[in-house]
């Protein structure tokens, strides 16, 4: 079946609850990834250095384990639906605040709890998703969610390239605040998982339990995190700051190549997604994850904004392309009961483990006489093989049944 024949079979429900999650996703990322192009700015504001700055990127992303757990954890017992519209009111409200900051300290606090807000986001709309929509259209819907992530980039590169001039770096902040307007969308026209419905009427068991019983996977499951999390922020937090600082493009130059870059990783989530539909998971992750290894000399080292663009687009392509296919990969292995708490809580694990990379990089251009694209290029070529073989050697339940005994995975049964 095809990507279009895959969407078009959904029902009307099916697709809101799509849009919805899609939605969520992209204007969350739309709020972390504002900071990525206004670290410089904040860092003149507060007469400190892009580093000091750029803790609030590692404090975000660790916070984000936090938010996984405690939203997770209501979406299993109280469902996604109400849980998913709390989240978003929440990471909104802190982004509000944000623009408000008086200094260095307040701006940072107020970063780690949007961070908390953030981390309920992905889990709880993701397994919304897969619980809602047919096995066989699992592929290209995963495709479609995780591109909400570029999706949110773009639109801050929008953001940041028609209004920064404007509105400056709070503006930029309290225009972060409109996603709260999604729960009113949310709470018209999506209904609750009916997997999550089914479960409530049978029991069950604590988180906990269930964790000790898949302990193999669940490790697995966060060094994989890790390794993507690295990938998919190595190649993207510092980007804006390597074509300000290093290349010394302006406002309107860095926002048009970040525009195009994201347009790359929309269309490779997409690609890769339904790609994972017909030759498995862990197979297409593989392909992309080594084929973004293969383009990264060009995507930091290319001559000019045309040709860096170009590097870019097709880096971020491969990049987003795996990423495309973990919110369904992570769906399918996760038991029944958990499904609200486990895929998220492993990803945001996986993103506290690699949230210092933008620190990391940006201390190791500095020790480098400012060079950032070498601190790029290692980073990202280095957790891309991490990715690949990670993948490669690791689990798989392509088009697993939720709500049969087919999709509970004790200890020792899952298939490599």
């Amino acid at each position: 079946m095809s990507a279009l024949e895959s969407l078009r079979a959904l029902s009307q429900q099916q697709r809101n609850t799509v849009i919805a999650s899609y939605l969520g996703w992209t204007l969350d990322a739309f709020d972390f990834f504002i900071l990525v192009f206004v670290l410089k700015h904040i860092a003149e504001e507060f007469h400190t250095d892009v580093p000091a700055v750029s803790v609030a990127i590692f404090l975000t992303l660790a916070m984000r384990v936090v938010g996984a757990l405690i939203f997770g954890l209501a979406a299993d017992r109280f469902g996604r639906r109400v849980t998913l519209m709390a989240d978003v009111l929440l990471y909104s409200l802190f982004e509000f605040l944000t623009g408000f900051s008086t200094g260095l300290t307040m701006f940072l606090v107020l970063r780690a709890f949007y961070g908390i807000a953030m981390g309920g986001e992905w889990g709880v709309g993701a397994s919304l998703v897969m619980e809602t929509v047919p096995e066989e259209s699992r592929g290209i819907v995963s495709g479609i969610l995780q591109a909400g992530y570029p999706s949110g980039y773009l639109v801050a590169s929008i953001v940041f390239f028609l209004l920064f001039p404007v509105i400056g770096w709070r503006g930029m902040f309290f225009v972060g605040a409109l996603p709260a307007l999604l729960v009113l969308y949310i709470r018209r026209n999506v209904a609750e998982s009916p997997v999550f419905l089914k479960r409530q009427a049978q029991g069950r068991r604590p988180f906990l339990t269930i964790l000790t019983k898949n302990i193999p996977l669940f490790v697995w499951s966060v060094l994989l995190m890790t390794a993507f999390n690295f990938l998919s922020h190595g190649t993207q937090d510092i980007y804006p700051t390597f074509l300000e600082t290093q290349r010394n493009y302006d406002s309107y130059t860095t926002g048009a190549i970040a525009i195009v870059y994201n347009i790359g990783a929309i269309c490779g989530g997409l690609f890769f997604g339904q790609l994972s539909q017909r030759i498995g998971r862990k197979r297409a992750i593989v392909i992309a994850a080594l084929l973004a290894v293969a383009v990264a000399p060009i995507w930091v080292h290319a001559p000019g904004p045309v040709l860096l663009a170009v590097g870019a687009f097709v880096m971020q392509f491969f990049v987003q392309g795996a990423w495309g296919i973990v919110p369904v990969h992570l769906n399918e292995l996760s038991p029944d009961e958990v499904r609200g708490t486990f895929p998220g809580f492993a990803y945001q694990l996986g993103n506290l483990l690699a949230s210092g990379n933008a620190t990391m990089q940006a201390e190791l251009a500095a020790r480098w006489n400012g060079d950032y694209a070498t601190a790029l290029l290692i980073v990202a070529s280095t957790v891309a093989v991490a990715v690949a073989l990670l993948s490669g050697f690791g689990y798989e339940k392509k088009d697993v049944r939720f709500g049969t005994e087919e999709a509970e995975t004790p200890q020792g049964v899952l298939h490599s």
